[in-house]
């Protein structure tokens, strides 16, 4: 697995978690990915939004991208298309996407890097395997996850922000058993570089065999874990949970995984697993293919702008190392998922 990786015994650890005074929480729906063809016909699981989950408010669908391994000229992706109302976040953890823009500016995804677009008002873009991939073939695994933007902020500028695989911040656990990928929102007092209009949390953990991962979180978002690969258990009742599952988890300000002792051989390594929440927007939502807006008539505009060729009204910005995370406008707490 090319995602970063660390001596987890030198980076910042984690606090450790008291239990009596910590209130852990528990998984009270459980997520089978299902399973889907996209851009040009390629493999998805995706955990939601499906029949059993189908609002994750304030997210909008986490498809799960592999791992494959490709033979030569089975390489496929999503060629051009438009987005509007939300952010796409593409996360590469083995091979490469090759990212263009309506602005005629893009870039290399790859091996642990990650791309936050925010199509806001408007934006055309492509995403494709490198002609290397397809040619050659090989290992392919990543992520896409849709974030809701607020109704102030779904006609902001297109913006980008090119995340490298060593922006994201690397905390341990207390004994080391643990390595965390923070790429957006704060955990414990660290900020993940993704600069965020919703407020949220989104990390990639590996958690080595038998250990156990604990994790601070704000009593007013939610939180889901989807494992990538491996097996464990989460919550405080120890809800047993593998690959290509995910759980909503209930109310409570702190989140347990604990890996199993003996892993499958692809999970040698450890339980990789994706922890997320945030904040619900607890807006109307109203989607149409590559349109989030909140409303059926701004869906009716957003088709016509893009047959009109008037989708785009701005020039989407690029942000090369995001320095100011957690840019995040707030709204109303709430504790639980809907769905």
């Amino acid at each position: 697995m090319p995602a970063v990786t660390a001596d987890t015994l030198t980076l910042t650890r984690l606090p450790a978690l008291d239990p009596g005074t910590t209130a852990w929480r528990d998984v009270v729906k459980l997520v089978v990915a299902q399973r889907f063809l996209e851009g040009e016909g390629f493999a998805v699981r995706r955990p939601f939004p499906s029949t059993d989950l189908a609002l994750a408010d304030p997210f909008l669908l986490l498809d799960h991208m592999g791992a494959v391994e490709y033979a030569p000229g089975e390489a496929k992706g999503a060629p051009w298309h438009p987005h509007r109302g939300f952010e796409t976040v593409t996360y590469i953890i083995d091979g490469a996407f090759e990212h263009t823009d309506s602005a005629g500016g893009g870039g290399l995804i790859a091996d642990g890097a990650t791309q936050w677009m925010t199509a806001g008002s408007g934006v055309m873009h492509s995403e494709l395997p490198t002609a290397e991939l397809v040619a050659s073939g090989g290992l392919f695994h990543g992520l896409q996850l849709w974030v809701n933007l607020p109704r102030a902020d779904k006609w902001a500028p297109p913006r980008y922000q090119d995340i490298g695989a060593h922006d994201a911040a690397l905390l341990s656990t207390p004994d080391g058993g643990a390595l965390v990928r923070l790429i957006a929102g704060d955990l414990a007092g660290h900020a993940g570089p993704g600069n965020t209009y919703t407020p949220i949390t989104y990390l990639h953990a590996t958690v080595s065999p038998g250990a156990r991962l604990d994790l601070p979180w704000p009593a007013h978002f939610n939180a889901m874990v989807y494992v990538l690969s491996g097996r464990g258990v989460v919550g405080a009742s120890g809800r047993p949970l593998e690959e290509g599952q995910l759980v909503v988890l209930g109310a409570g300000d702190a989140v347990t995984l604990t890996a199993a002792a003996t892993q499958p051989q692809a999970s040698a390594q450890g339980w990789e697993v994706i922890v997320l929440g945030g904040l619900p927007l607890r807006e109307p939502v109203a989607r149409y293919g590559p349109f989030v807006m909140n409303t059926k008539a701004e869906i009716i505009e957003a088709v016509e702008d893009f047959q009109r060729g008037t989708l785009i009204r701005s020039t989407p910005e690029h942000v090369a190392s995001p320095t100011e995370p957690g840019m995040a406008h707030r709204t109303s707490a709430d504790e639980t998922l809907d769905g």
